[in-house]
């Protein structure tokens, strides 16, 4: 299924990075906060109770993460160029816009991308709430609907990105209706034998593929459906974390083969700048949504997997953090049982003891293993994210220290995309679709846009870290 663009050619296709990838009822953006039949926004009439609570929570929010005005800034700059996007698009969805020009490549029915220019519209709809935004965002999530029966595992993406804000602050009941109609119809294709949902046909190729672009979005979709849903979302995530996590660098993609194997993919490469921001995003959302449901020794096995994805991305003498493992007790017997061959220790990467190895840089090359290509603001956009949500994570169960390394870290990337790839017209540049066949290689990508906006919104304490 491949998206015209513009007249230029197909926005996606088979390999070319089309990644795949919990809103709660409660979560709010900056002036958009409890929108029950009613908006809100920046002076409007709600100025009592409501009005009081909302600057509580955008001060408490402001106090943990320390920002600084220059995240302010590049929120108001980045909503600003949201809207420059919606004149310029139309009902279109955009994919990726030209450096120089900033003309954005679009697509008629949103490709895997979709979702997050639902997600941005929604942004600017609950910030401004200004009915004409608000409409927009609405009617850009209802042309979502054609890939609802779609056979791809980025709907994870285009339904999880594309309706959190809509039906969580936005109170938006169709866009609600949506969301659960895509999560059981991804429930529906759950493989029980290989534990997860399979990459799909939809984009072309193998069907039965094991992305970890298909991990994000998917795990709080599925969660969302009860205990069947919930065990589909366990087994979606332990499988994509176990076996990526067998080489070094974890390799992104796997081929199902004969008698329960896997074999490696050769695309993505492993060093893929995407595979660990979408690993730690989908283990942020699968601890808030799972971890109730699980014991102490399965809820610790998924922090230490995220211990070992974070442990090149801190500094060398905090790669090692607290120890997650409580005591058993009885009345914490799991709903889900963790397999026996999830307790491996985290990877080192190779050749390297793991408190030795490189610190990660801030904004990735795309590749690894091609320190001078092209670099990917996205992934570092999406490892914001990610961070801000696994140390509200780590602040709300007591360990407000290793919460203070995650947040600073990510306040460090959000700053470095502000100061040092956010155009004037508040574009995040440098941004690369995929490099092995020189697509976008620079590019403003629109879930870099995305992404962006929503690490400076809980930066800035204007989002709950699961409000997307």
């Amino acid at each position: 299924m491949h998206e015209t663009g513009n007249g230029t050619g197909n926005g996606t296709g088979n390999g070319t990075g089309h990644e795949t990838g919990h809103g709660t009822g409660n979560e709010t953006g900056h002036g958009a906060a409890h929108e029950t039949g009613h908006e809100t926004g920046h002076g409007t009439a709600h100025e009592t109770g409501h009005e009081r609570s909302r600057e509580q929570n955008h001060e408490q929010g402001r106090a943990a993460t320390g920002h600084a005005p220059w995240a302010d800034r590049a929120w108001a700059a980045v909503l600003e160029r949201t809207g420059q996007i919606a004149a310029e698009v139309g009902p279109r969805f955009p994919l990726y816009a030209d450096p120089e020009t900033g003309i954005w490549k679009t697509t008629s029915r949103g490709s895997w991308t979709g979702g997050f220019w639902a997600g941005l519209l929604w942004l600017r709809a609950l910030a401004s709430g200004a009915p004409q935004d608000r409409s927009a965002a609405a009617a850009c999530t209802r042309r979502l609907a054609h890939w609802t029966d779609q056979d791809t595992a980025t709907r994870g993406l285009i339904f999880w990105y594309g309706t959190a804000l809509a039906a969580g602050p936005g109170g938006d009941s169709l866009a609600a209706g949506l969301r659960e109609r895509a999560a059981r119809a991804c429930l529906a294709a759950y493989d029980p034998e290989r534990e997860l949902v399979p990459w799909g046909e939809a984009f072309g190729g193998p069907r039965m593929l094991a992305r970890v672009d298909s991990v994000p979005g998917l795990v709080p979709l599925l969660a969302d459906l009860g205990t069947a849903g919930e065990r589909a979302a366990y087994g979606h995530l332990t499988r994509h974390l176990t076996l990526s996590r067998t080489e070094s660098p974890p390799r992104p993609a796997w081929q199902a083969g004969p008698d329960d194997g896997w074999t490696p993919c050769a695309e993505p490469a492993p060093g893929w700048s995407r595979t660990t921001p979408w690993l730690l995003l989908g283990l942020a959302d699968g601890l808030h949504r799972l971890a109730d449901r699980l014991n102490s020794r399965a809820t610790g096995a998924l922090w230490e997997a995220a211990d070992g994805l974070m442990a090149p991305r801190l500094a060398p003498a905090d790669r090692r953090m607290s120890p997650r493992l409580a005591p058993a007790d009885g009345l914490t017997t799991p709903r889900l049982a963790p397999p026996d061959w999830f307790t491996a220790p985290p990877l080192a990467p190779a050749g390297l003891p793991a408190p030795f190895a490189p610190a990660a840089p801030l904004v990735p090359p795309a590749q690894e293993d091609q320190p001078a290509g092209p670099l990917d603001t996205s992934a570092a956009a999406i490892e914001s994210v990610a961070l801000l949500k696994l140390a509200a994570l780590a602040r709300a169960t007591g360990r407000g220290s290793e919460a203070g390394r995650l947040t600073a870290r990510a306040r460090q990337i959000l700053h470095r995309l502000c100061t040092g790839h956010l155009s004037a017209r508040g574009a995040l540049t440098d941004g690369c679709y995929d490099a092995a066949r020189a697509l976008a290689p620079r590019h403003e990508l629109i879930w870099g846009d995305f992404f962006l906006a929503v690490g400076l919104g809980m930066l800035t304490g204007r989002m709950a870290p699961f409000a997307t």
